[in-house]
């Protein structure tokens, strides 16, 4: 048989590489940022660019996208051209996979930073930067699958299976979760609307740490800690089992990210019974792992590539045994709207990702440089840096975690709220706040200590950007079954088939959760009295989201008592209606809002208090740990937008008349003067056109849609929130 040479590029793998160590330090950057300013709000910098509200998407964008998105490319690149015996299809579309991902995050960057945001979490980007996402996406497939076609082994390896699943996935769910309407180049509304478009997220947002967190660093995993150990792969057939079940269940999970809120049960229980269910394959996959290091435990306490392999495989089964148990009602009760939540994400992204992309960086470097590494040392310091700062920065998390759930729902001798006052969570959880810091300035030092060991590294050697190889030239095979073949082996080399199933598999969850939801109307009863925003409230609603305001604040109340004590009636599908996107939060570093227009409610606080409240909320209360907002007083809204905004509301259902869409601007003014002469009465002039009006506007409105008032029978009944509209001011 003809014996071929060929080259795989290096020079691919080395960009990619280099971008993930540089965005890895970004990403860490900010994510300390951001605990620094949940302990000491002066760490908000006093800047309309730097308050939580913008930073976290940033950081959560920057660890997914950037650092774990780079350090996909960069072990896909180099693993699949050695399993697959070939060059990369095309060193042009590798380029443009490249930079154009660079192009993504800076743009990312950029946009966030200026409060250009969807709101919807891991999907804030803008639509245009959407479409470029797609573009790239689809570039990187072409690249793989050409590489795939025209390789020289007959069968597809097991990492590449994971390739292909992340790549059919990601495209489908990115692609539904952001379709949405543009007002302007860099403002949309999602098509889909309140629990429908909650839904429709955490479809996205699960299977976003599904198929780009975990898949694809499966993928890593099956080559990578094989090599580093020098052993095959544990099971064949657990591999199989493990792929296949888990890309099938995982795509139905994602409705556990909203229980006891208006999802349907039906749906909520699809999301408990798949996510249980999860656990199988997932440890199927970690043991796989874990026992492929058999018989080189002795290496592993030396080896400190195989240290954050091993732990990296670890955090792995913890994560994915933790994310079930929060998906059971009875713990997701407890868990929900805590810092639980947050120090379960991060045993993933540190530990999973963070470790095996160090351990994958270790490996790498001293090979394609053609050198040993510089330091085994200060790799295995690093390790211990690392392993300490995820201790430093989880459990006391979790600590917070409890603390937060048993004040919230702590009832008093005389059946009241033992803590009515949300604030008195915060202070109690401060001292956890400040061991995070701790945890995460270690994580960061051990990210700079690896750094100055690759550098180190990559200098005592010389980069072998071509790096010659041979293998023979595969042979013509038939498309049928061989005797003595099995039916996965065939599949292994026909890869049309092979991709077919794989799209099967990952469409079929989607399309069972999705469809009813938007075509059967019973699933969102409707409610009489719930109307459109008004102009000013809509205006208000948008400053609310550029603020990131939903990265603290929730708007679901879940039917507990603790809860409708604190802040009202609890939340209905119906209500929601008109809400592109969906506002419904994931944690309450403050309290739900869901209710704060109700006048008389828990939650109501007049124009006078708001307005000193986003100016300097330290001057109400010493201990508040929001940033100020002092660029809403001076800011103004781009009233040239309204119309165009209640217009693209109009194609997306929402009933506004003509007229209203004609004279937005003449009804955002008259409310807006109402709200300016309720603040002077209080000595506060300030103009109708100030973003401040319009974001008090939109925290009035919030709950009145549905206010329930006792008849004296005491039968309850709807009240009209546009009966009066003095009244929220």
């Amino acid at each position: 048989m003809e014996q071929q040479t060929f080259y795989y590029d290096n020079k691919i793998v080395r960009l990619f590489l280099n971008a993930t160590l540089l965005w890895g330090v970004v990403a860490f950057l900010y994510g300390l940022l951001l605990a620094l300013q949940l302990a000491f709000p002066v760490f908000n910098l006093g800047m309309e660019y730097s308050t939580f509200g913008r930073i976290r998407p940033i950081h959560t964008n920057a660890a997914i996208f950037a650092f774990v998105g780079n350090a996909i490319f960069a072990g896909a690149y180099y693993s699949m051209q050695r399993v697959l015996k070939t060059r990369m299809f095309s060193d042009l579309l590798s380029k443009i996979n490249f930079w154009g991902w660079q192009l993504i995050i800076v743009l990312a960057a950029l946009t966030l930073t200026l409060g250009m945001t969807t709101s919807k979490e891991y999907a804030e980007l803008e639509w245009p930067i959407d479409i470029l996402i797609a573009i790239v996406w689809v570039v990187f497939g072409w690249n793989m699958f050409g590489t795939i076609y025209k390789r020289r082994v007959k069968h597809i390896y097991v990492a590449i299976w994971f390739y292909i699943a992340s790549f059919v996935a990601v495209a489908v769910l990115h692609i539904v979760n952001s379709l949405e309407v543009p007002v302007t180049l860099f403002k949309s509304y999602s098509v889909f609307a309140g629990v429908q478009d909650g839904l429709v997220q955490w479809w996205y947002g699960h299977n976003a740490v599904a198929f780009f967190l975990t898949t694809p660093f499966l993928g890593l995993m099956y080559y990578f800690l094989p090599k580093a150990a020098n052993r095959p792969v544990f099971s064949y057939k657990l591999s199989i089992i493990h792929f296949w079940t888990l890309v099938f269940l995982y795509i139905w999970a994602g409705p556990h990210h909203l229980l006891y809120s208006s999802l349907p049960d039906w749906a909520q229980t699809l999301g408990v019974v798949f996510s249980v269910m999860l656990i199988a394959p997932s440890w199927g996959g970690m043991l796989n792992g874990l026992l492929t290091l058999r018989g080189v435990w002795d290496k592993v306490r030396e080896n400190p590539i195989l240290k954050f392999m091993a732990v990296a495989v670890t955090a792995y089964g913890m994560s994915t045994l933790e994310g079930p148990m929060l998906s059971l009602k009875s713990v997701n009760a407890i868990s929900h709207f805590t810092d639980w939540t947050i120090a379960h994400v991060h045993i993933g992204a540190m530990g999973w990702n963070g470790f095996l992309t160090f351990g994958m960086a270790y490996w790498l470097i001293p090979r394609m440089y053609d050198t040993k590494l510089y330091s085994i040392k200060l790799a295995n310091f690093h390790f211990w840096l690392g392993t300490l700062g995820i201790l430093f920065y989880a459990i006391p998390l979790y600590w917070a975690a409890f603390t937060q759930t048993l004040m919230w729902k702590e009832f008093n001798a005389d059946g009241m709220l033992a803590y009515p006052n949300f604030l008195e969570t915060v202070t109690q959880i401060m001292p956890m706040y400040y061991t995070r810091i701790v945890g995460g300035t270690l994580f960061l030092l051990g990210m700079v200590v690896m750094l100055y060991n690759l550098i180190k590294t990559a200098y005592s050697g010389k980069f072998i950007a071509e790096e010659m190889a041979s293998a023979p030239a595969r042979e013509v095979i038939s498309s049928s079954r061989v005797a003595g073949e099995t039916v996965h082996s065939w599949l292994e080399r026909r890869p049309t088939p092979f991709y077919i199933l794989i799209a099967l598999a990952v469409l079929v969850g989607g399309i069972v959760e999705i469809v009813p939801m938007i075509a059967i109307k019973s699933n969102v009863a409707t409610i009489a009295t719930v109307t459109p925003y008004t102009p000013l409230e809509l205006q208000g609603r948008d400053v609310y989201i550029s603020e990131g305001c939903v990265n603290c604040h929730s708007q679901l109340v879940r039917p507990f008592r603790s809860e409708t004590e604190r802040y009202g009636e609890y939340s209905k599908a119906g209500e929601t209606v008109y809400d592109h996107p969906f506002l419904f939060g994931s944690r309450r570093i403050g309290p739900d809002l869901a209710r704060t227009g109700v006048v008389g409610g828990k939650m109501y606080k007049n124009a006078t208090w708001h307005y000193n409240h986003l100016q300097n909320p330290q001057a109400l209360n010493a201990q508040s740990n929001m940033p100020p907002y002092p660029w809403l007083i001076e800011s103004d809204v781009d009233v040239s937008l309204t119309e165009a905004k209640v217009r693209a509301m109009m194609s997306l259902g929402v009933p506004y008349t003509e007229d209203e869409a004609k004279m937005a601007n003449d009804l955002y003014m008259n409310q807006a003067n109402l709200i300016t002469a309720s603040l002077k009465e209080s000595g506060i002039n300030v103009e109708p056109t100030k973003k401040i009006v319009a974001l008090i506007a939109y925290l009035h409105r919030l709950g009145k849609d549905i206010t329930m008032s006792k008849q004296a029978d005491g039968t309850t009944t709807n009240a009209d929130s546009n009966t009066d509209k003095t009244a929220q001011q």
